[in-house]
């Protein structure tokens, strides 16, 4: 059938209250680039379902000229027509998938514009800086 194994790529980043510019400007990039494998990945199991899809069309056509009992040939084509609607499914997945990874992207330029420059400042600093949000009490 297929030879398609689960990925174990890229790791799942904790979601925590590490909001440090360089950990989320991490956790986006993660964010994409696990979207990025999922891209390629969705990409093959929509080839490798629809020559599936054909395969098994192409069968029933095959099962038809054996002229065996009908209920093997509609059964047959049945596959052929639910593998195409998975496809298409998984066609929608895959967009989806590439609008996240797109997004991230994104938000992670506009991230890096609106504070890279903040971080640059607090990080050559050798004295400690109040936490965001202390001056606000």
């Amino acid at each position: 059938m297929s030879n398609l194994t689960p990925s174990t790529g890229a790791a799942a980043v904790r979601t925590d209250g590490d909001n440090r510019y360089k950990a989320v400007q991490h956790k986006l990039k993660t964010l994409s680039t696990a979207m990025e494998q999922s891209n390629n990945e969705l990409q093959a199991l929509v080839r490798a379902m629809s020559v599936s899809a054909r395969h098994a069309d192409g069968l029933a056509v095959d099962i038809a000229n054996a002229q065996l009992d009908t209920v093997f040939i509609d059964m047959t084509h049945q596959v052929a027509v639910a593998l195409d609607g998975a496809c298409v499914e998984v066609q929608k997945l895959h967009a989806a998938a590439e609008d996240v990874s797109a997004r991230a992207q994104h938000a992670r330029r506009r991230h890096a514009r609106m504070y890279e420059g903040l971080d640059r400042i607090r990080s050559r600093r050798r004295e400690r800086t109040p936490k965001p949000g202390f001056f606000l009490r």
